[in-house]
C-alpha cells in the first residue's frame, strides 16, 4: 500500500537506482517519461531521485461504452492505437472510431498544454523509463512502449508501483523490461485500491510538476 503518488515515486526510484546519474546500466543515457495525468506525479519523483530529465507521452484510454473505466485499447495524439481485439469485437466499430478520435484530440490537447513551447526530448539511443501510477489492463502502457521504440529508444523500461500479472506478461512480450513494486499476483483489481490517497490530478498540477523538474524537457 502506498501513501500517495509521491510515496510511490520515491519507492519506485529505489528500484531503478541502476539508472541514476552518473552510473547508469550499460552507460546509456536515460530519460524518465510520465503518462499524464497521474503518472506524471510518480515520474517526477523518479526523475528527481535519479537526476534524469523528465518528459511525457500522451496516450489515452479507449473506454468500453458500457463501462468507461474499462479499457478496450488506447490511442495517442498521432492516431496510432492499440486495441484488445477480443473485447473490441463486441463493440460497434463506428463507436470505437468516434471514441478513438475524441481521445486522440484530448491527447493532442494535453501535449500542447503541458509542453507549451518546449520541444520533446529525443529518445533515440536512450533508455526510456516509462512511468505510470499503476496498470490495470496495460493497454496505455503497451502503446507508450511501442511509441518509445518507434522513436528509437535503445531500451524501454515500464516502471509502475502496481500491475496485474497478465499486464506484466503482455509488456514483456512488447520487449519492455518491467519493474513493479507490489507482487503482480496481489493486484487488487483497481490501481486506486493500492493507495491511501489517490485523487485525480488537474492540468494545472501536471504543468506545475513538469515546471518544477530541474531536468524537465
Amino acid at each position: 500500500m502506498f501513501e500517495n503518488r509521491r510515496d510511490a515515486g520515491r519507492r519506485l526510484a529505489e528500484a531503478l537506482l541502476a539508472y541514476r546519474l552518473p552510473a547508469r546500466a550499460g552507460g546509456k543515457d536515460a530519460v524518465v517519461v510520465g503518462l499524464p495525468r497521474g503518472g506524471v506525479a510518480v515520474a517526477a519523483e523518479v526523475a528527481r531521485a535519479l537526476g534524469l530529465p523528465l518528459d511525457i507521452i500522451a496516450v489515452r484510454k479507449i473506454g468500453h461504452p458500457g463501462a468507461p473505466e474499462y479499457a478496450l485499447g488506447a490511442v495517442d495524439e498521432t492516431g496510432e492505437r492499440f486495441l484488445n481485439e477480443a473485447d473490441a469485437a463486441s463493440v460497434d466499430p463506428a463507436w470505437i472510431e468516434r471514441e478513438a478520435a475524441e481521445q486522440k484530440e484530448e491527447a493532442k490537447r494535453r501535449l500542447a498544454l503541458y509542453r507549451g513551447h518546449r520541444a520533446p526530448l529525443a529518445l533515440r539511443g536512450k533508455v526510456a523509463i516509462i512511468v505510470d501510477d499503476g496498470i490495470a489492463t496495460g493497454h496505455t502502457m503497451r502503446l507508450a512502449v511501442r511509441r518509445a521504440k518507434k522513436q528509437g529508444a535503445a531500451k524501454v523500461v515500464a516502471a509502475v508501483p502496481v500491475a496485474p500479472l497478465d499486464a506484466v506478461s503482455a509488456l514483456e512480450s512488447e520487449g519492455a523490461e518491467v519493474v513493479v513494486l507490489e507482487p503482480p499476483e496481489n493486484f487488487l483489481g483497481a490501481v486506486g485500491a493500492h493507495y491511501i490517497d489517490f485523487p485525480q490530478l488537474t492540468d494545472a498540477q501536471v504543468i506545475s510538476l513538469l515546471g518544477d523538474s530541474k531536468n524537465t524537457l
